[in-house]
């Protein structure tokens, strides 16, 4: 990581130094690579356009979700592409038609070569018709025969060569995955601008085995089989008030650095939904825009929000920048509190929140009713690309809310 920050600082001081023209790039589609080890490479497309002001735009698009990035600094034949809310960035040196660097988090210390041409191209090649077709419903356990195995749902719809859907699992789900069937090689990936994920498996008429890539530096073994019926354990269920305890609370600061609990006079007599959250995690930032968009909806609700920010940033002052940089880009309306920093470690957070049995997931949503009782604890958050199940969340939420709405006190 040290040379990494030596052409990081290389490159801002090039930022702040140059006075030269810009170079163009070309517009239109691009197909982008990431190299997740030696061997694998992860594909994914994106539009690039050109504003009214100069700058440029780009679009990253995964199946039906378009990702848009708009901070992008050129100078010179350099390149900086930030991503949306969260931290990572891709920078590097480019030509027209031809972009050439890395994707970076810094405060996880994980850098993943990057490139990409300028074209219309598929995200995947294809060189063999598709063996199998993999649509339907797949039982499926990642890190496979160790002490660390945990269920997935896979969820797929074929069409052709051409496969789109996502893995679910108890804590949310792994975004808009996209790609292909070669022959009997099942391959998809995803770039959000967070998540680097490439899954590859082969395939036979009733089971999968493959390998999930994490950025360049996490791989997991996993297996599945088709069971049209199986379903993973009810939200609702995975994480509950410890014995001994009757009752949720939390302590944590604000921006100004004052500290606010449940028991201050801001949530008094209201329902209150509680989110363990980071700015960090797209699942959160899926909870959060639905829970923005529900509070822009019913401007007059009586239900209070507040969110507890687990953050891995080094530093409290750049775990504030992010906590701010998430509010400001989605307009969140309701204070977003600062539990910890420097890990998102979950057996530390469960330490800042010992009345929980575990903190399994960000993020985790608990609801409190008027009289300040636990009425459910929700763990992750099923977005938009589980289609259906999405939906069902909805629902359900909204006929949760509206009966702690509707509860006078006691």
């Amino acid at each position: 990581m040290k040379n990494t920050v030596l052409v990081i600082m290389g490159f801002i001081l090039v930022l702040c130094s140059c006075k030269e023209e810009k170079k163009e790039l070309l517009t239109g589609d691009w197909w982008a690579k990431m190299m997740v080890s030696e061997n694998e490479e992860l594909p994914f497309t994106f539009k690039l356009s050109k504003m009214e002001d100069g700058s440029y735009q780009m679009e990253i698009h995964n199946a039906e979700e378009v990702v848009v990035v708009d901070e992008i600094t050129v100078v010179q034949d350099s390149i900086i592409l930030k991503m949306p809310v969260f931290e990572g960035y891709i920078a590097g040196t480019f030509s027209e038609d031809k972009i050439t660097g890395s994707f970076i988090k810094e405060s996880l210390n994980r850098v993943v070569p990057f490139s990409a041409v300028h074209g219309t191209k598929e995200r995947f090649s294809i060189d063999n018709p598709s063996t199998y077709n993999v649509s339907g419903i797949w039982e499926t356990y990642f890190e496979v025969d160790t002490d660390d195995e945990y269920p997935a749902k896979g969820i797929f719809i074929q069409e052709d060569n051409v496969v789109k859907g996502t893995f679910r699992t108890k804590t949310g789900d792994y975004r808009f995955l996209e790609g292909v069937m070669d022959g009997d090689s099942l391959k998809l990936s995803a770039f959000d601008g967070a998540h680097v994920f490439l899954f590859t498996a082969k395939v036979t008429d009733s089971t999968l085995s493959g390998k999930f890539y994490s950025g360049n530096h996490s791989l997991e073994m996993f297996k599945a089989r088709r069971n049209e019926a199986f379903e993973l354990p009810d939200a609702n269920t995975l994480t509950f008030l410890r014995d001994g305890y009757e009752s949720f609370d939390f302590s944590f600061p604000d921006e100004t650095g004052k500290i606010v609990s449940l028991s201050d006079e801001r949530f008094a007599e209201k329902p209150v939904l509680i989110q363990i959250m980071g700015t960090w995690c797209p699942n959160c930032l899926d909870e959060t825009k639905f829970y923005v968009d529900y509070l822009k909806k019913n401007p007059d609700t009586d239900l209070a929000f507040v969110a507890l920010a687990f953050e891995y940033a080094k530093t409290e002052e750049s775990a504030w920048r992010g906590i701010q940089r998430l509010k400001d880009r989605i307009e969140v309306p309701y204070p977003i509190l600062l539990a910890q920093y420097g890990t998102s470690n979950k057996q530390r957070a469960n330490e800042k929140l010992p009345m929980l049995n575990h903190v399994l997931s960000y993020p985790t949503t608990i609801y409190i009713d008027r009289d300040k009782d636990v009425r459910k604890i929700h763990t992750g958050f099923n977005g938009p690309a589980t289609g259906e199940k999405h939906e069902n969340f909805k629902k359900e939420f909204n006929q949760t809310v509206e009966e702690m709405l509707e509860m006078e006190m006691d």
